[in-house]
């Protein structure tokens, strides 16, 4: 039985990075061949303008003053530590812009429906991105930024400029988010296998392991809502 997981996740959101590298982990351990891991969109803010909002002053009006005890401080620090594990090179201070995420899952979403090797371009991009805005510090809705990460995942850039440039595809990607908003998804990383089982946050690799073992074992584990 082919497990299908679904990860719902922004490309701003940190935790998401740390989940997509812990979950791409845990897959190999269970065995790649049996997990198809598709990148599902979710807009932890879909109010931002198109042209973003400053970092800083997005960060303040969330979590407060800017205090070394401040709320995003701890997290920052936190983050920062989980990310050396993983890896990861998280880069806060350097962030300009909370950006507007809209057009970069619609990225991810076409390159989720391509593959090399039998294997979906979709988390491929989802890292791409995560490392453009947390390491590099680009603009996720700057043309040039989508331009140039789609050729970087492997998509040819003269084709997703004209698909930027059109709507066709901007319904199903709403009603797709909507979807599993319904479902009762109201932060990420969200993980759901099978349509059925779910697992919330940025869990460390031993517990995914076990989450896929349980969804494989059958129908007696019990469902969570997502």
């Amino acid at each position: 039985m082919t497990i299908n997981l679904d990860m719902v996740s922004d490309v701003v959101c940190p935790w998401c990075w740390l989940g997509l590298r812990r979950v791409e982990a845990a897959i190999e351990i269970f065995g790649s061949d049996k997990v198809t891991l598709n990148m599902r969109p979710f807009q932890l803010d879909a109010n931002v303008a198109p042209e973003g909002v400053d970092y800083k002053e997005y960060m303040r009006n969330k979590f407060g003053d800017t205090s070394s005890d401040n709320k995003w401080t701890q997290m920052r620090e936190h983050l920062e530590a989980a990310g050396q594990a993983e890896n990861i090179p998280f880069r806060f201070d350097g962030i300009p812009k909370r950006a507007n995420t809209f057009n970069a899952h619609r990225i991810i979403r076409w390159a989720q429906g391509q593959s090399v090797d039998g294997k979906s371009l979709g988390p491929k991009a989802a890292e791409a991105f995560f490392h453009a805005y947390f390491k590099r510090h680009k603009d996720l809705n700057d043309t040039q930024t989508l331009l140039s990460l789609s050729e970087q995942i492997g998509l040819i850039p003269e084709v997703i400029e004209k698909l930027l440039g059109e709507d066709a595809d901007v319904k199903s990607l709403q009603e797709e988010e909507a979807f599993f908003r319904n479902l009762g998804v109201s932060g990420v990383p969200t993980f759901i296998a099978n349509g059925k089982y779910a697992i919330q946050g940025a869990q460390e690799v031993s517990a995914l392991v076990i989450f896929l073992e349980q969804v494989e074992a059958g129908p007696n584990i019990p469902e969570e809502p997502a």
